[in-house]
C-alpha cells in the first residue's frame, strides 16, 4: 500500500509513501515560517504535484488551506490574501518575481515558492486539532459580487468525500479541475478513501484528460457537460479507454442528449449526474439507474441531506456537509444558513418520485410584466432550434416592462437564426410572455473557468454597454 499511486501528473507519480513524506517536510517548513493552527496559507501557483504535499502538511498543522486561481492577476490575488488575512503566501517559480510585492500588498508577514521542504521529515501532529477546526477556505467565482470565502472544517472535507467502506477496486480519477477548486479536493479525497489515486491534468482538454486515462487506467471520469461534449467530438478510437467504469458530470444543466450519447460511447459504463455546491457540498445524485429515465432531473437527496423548496422554490439544503461560514463576513453567512439550513440560491421543482431539477437562480429570475420567468426554462424551449448552437437567457432593462427576456446566441457556422424563428420555435413549449424579446448574436458565452457556468451578469453588462 504505501508504495501504490496516490496522485499522478503527465509521467511523474506520487505514491502514498512518498506523498506522507513530502507532506511532514513541508509541515515542518511551514511552521520554521511560523505557519500554526488556525493560520491561512494562500497558495496561488498552477496545478502541480508539489501542491498536494502541502495542502496535507498545513491539515496536519492545523493550518487552513487556502488555493487561489493561477489565472488571476497579481492585484485580484493581493485583494483575496488580503481578504484571507493569511499567514504565509506561497507560489510557485511562475509567480515568484511578484510575491514580494503581493505579500506587501495583502499585509501578508512572509512568503515562500513551492516546493515547500524542510530536512525533517518525521511525523507532525497538532495536539489541539480538532474536526471541527477550519480546513479549507475556497473563494466563490465571484460572478455575481465581490468573492467570498467559503470555510470548510475537516469534518465537512472528509464527510464530502466518503463513498462508503465497500468498494471492488480502489477509485483511480482524473480530475479536470484546477487545484484552486473545490470539486479537484473532493475528487481527490474521495479516491483516496477507497486508497485509490487522483490523476491530475493541467488543462481539461480532450487530448489531456484521455491521455491521462489510457495512461493510468483510470475507472472514474468526471467532466462538466461543456468538456463532455468536447470529448464526444474527439477521436476516442485513438485512445484505450476500457478501463472506465463510471462517467460522472454535473455543476451545469446536462442534456438527455450527452447522457445517451455518453451511453452510446462508452457502453458498460454507468453516468450519474450530481448537483451541488462549494456552499453545500453534494445536495442531490441522480444514479445510473434513472439516468435516462428522468432527463433534466438531478436527482433525489444524496445519503444524509434533508432538502426542502422555500415558498420562493429556492433549495434549501441541511446536511454535514455544509460549509461553516463565509469568511469574516458574518452578514453574507446570515443570508445563507437560516436555522441549520443552507439557502443555496437556485430555484427548483420536485416531481411525484421526490427528484429535484434546477429551474434557475434566484437571482437569474426575469421580471417582466409582472410575471416571473426562468432563463433555464426558456434555454430548454430553445434548444434545438435551427443554427443555435449556445443559448443564454438574461432579462434587460425595458422602460415598458420592466425586463425583457433576451437571447443571447452562439450561432451554428453558416446559419444566423432570427428572432422571429426562436419565437416561432417556442411555439407549444412555452407560454408567450417567456418567449423572448430581443435577440443578439456572440462569438461566445462568457463562462466561469473552472466550472464552465454562464455568467449572466457579465453578459447583461456587455449587452447594457454595446447598446
Amino acid at each position: 500500500m504505501p508504495d501504490q499511486p496516490a496522485a499522478a501528473l503527465d509521467e511523474r507519480v506520487l505514491t502514498w509513501r512518498a506523498l506522507d513524506r513530502a507532506a511532514n517536510r513541508a509541515a515542518h517548513a511551514l511552521r520554521a515560517l511560523g505557519v500554526g493552527h488556525g493560520d491561512r496559507v494562500v497558495v496561488w501557483a498552477d496545478t502541480a504535484l508539489e501542491v498536494l504535499p502541502l495542502f496535507a502538511a498545513a491539515a496536519k498543522l492545523g493550518a487552513v488551506f487556502a488555493p487561489l486561481n493561477a489565472r488571476l492577476g497579481a492585484a485580484e490575488a493581493a485583494a483575496l490574501a488580503r481578504l484571507a488575512r493569511a499567514r504565509l503566501l506561497v507560489t510557485d517559480a511562475a509567480r515568484a518575481a511578484e510575491a514580494d510585492a503581493l505579500a506587501r500588498a495583502a499585509g501578508v508577514p512572509a512568503h515562500a515558492m513551492l516546493p515547500l521542504a524542510a530536512e525533517r521529515e518525521d511525523e507532525v501532529r497538532e495536539p489541539a486539532l480538532a474536526e471541527g477546526d477550519p480546513h479549507v477556505l475556497f473563494f466563490t467565482s465571484g460572478s455575481t459580487g465581490r468573492p467570498k470565502g467559503v470555510v470548510l472544517s475537516h469534518r465537512a472535507s472528509w464527510l464530502r468525500g466518503f463513498q462508503g467502506v465497500f468498494r471492488d477496486e480502489p477509485e483511480r480519477t482524473v480530475c479536470m479541475f484546477p487545484l484552486f477548486h473545490m470539486a479537484a479536493f473532493t475528487l481527490a479525497l474521495a479516491a483516496w478513501q477507497t486508497r485509490g489515486e487522483i490523476v491530475l491534468v493541467r488543462s481539461p482538454t480532450p487530448e489531456a484528460v484521455l491521455a491521462a486515462v489510457e495512461r493510468r487506467r483510470a475507472n472514474r471520469l468526471y467532466c462538466i457537460p461543456l468538456v463532455w461534449a468536447r470529448i464526444l467530438s474527439a477521436d476516442l478510437g485513438s485512445y484505450d479507454l476500457t478501463s472506465l467504469r463510471e462517467l460522472d458530470t454535473g455543476t451545469s444543466a446536462v442534456p438527455i442528449e450527452l447522457v445517451r450519447a455518453l451511453k452510446a460511447r462508452f457502453p458498460g459504463t454507468r453516468t450519474r449526474i450530481y448537483y451541488g455546491s462549494t456552499e453545500a457540498g453534494s445536495v442531490a445524485t441522480l444514479p445510473d439507474a434513472e439516468a435516462l429515465a428522468k432527463p433534466g432531473s438531478v436527482g433525489r437527496a444524496s445519503p444524509g441531506v434533508e432538502l426542502r423548496l422555500a415558498e420562493s422554490g429556492e433549495i434549501c439544503v441541511r446536511s454535514p456537509f455544509l460549509m461553516d461560514a463565509y469568511f469574516d463576513d458574518a452578514e453574507a453567512t446570515a443570508a445563507a444558513l437560516v436555522d441549520g439550513w443552507c439557502r443555496t440560491g437556485d430555484l427548483g421543482a420536485l416531481d411525484a418520485d421526490g427528484c429535484l431539477s434546477i429551474v434557475g437562480r434566484l437571482d437569474d429570475v426575469i421580471r417582466s410584466g409582472g410575471e416571473s420567468i426562468a432563463p433555464a426554462e426558456v434555454e430548454a424551449a430553445l434548444a434545438g432550434c435551427a443554427g443555435v448552437r449556445e443559448v443564454a437567457v438574461v432579462g434587460v432593462p425595458d422602460p415598458e416592462w420592466g425586463e425583457q427576456v433576451c437571447a443571447v446566441v452562439v450561432p451554428e457556422p453558416g446559419i444566423t437564426p432570427t428572432l422571429e424563428a426562436l419565437r416561432a420555435h417556442c411555439d407549444g413549449r412555452i407560454a408567450g410572455f417567456k418567449r423572448p424579446r430581443r435577440l443578439v448574436l456572440m462569438a461566445e458565452l462568457p463562462r466561469t473557468a473552472a466550472t464552465g457556468q454562464i455568467q449572466r451578469a457579465l453578459l447583461v453588462e456587455r449587452i447594457n454597454t454595446s447598446t
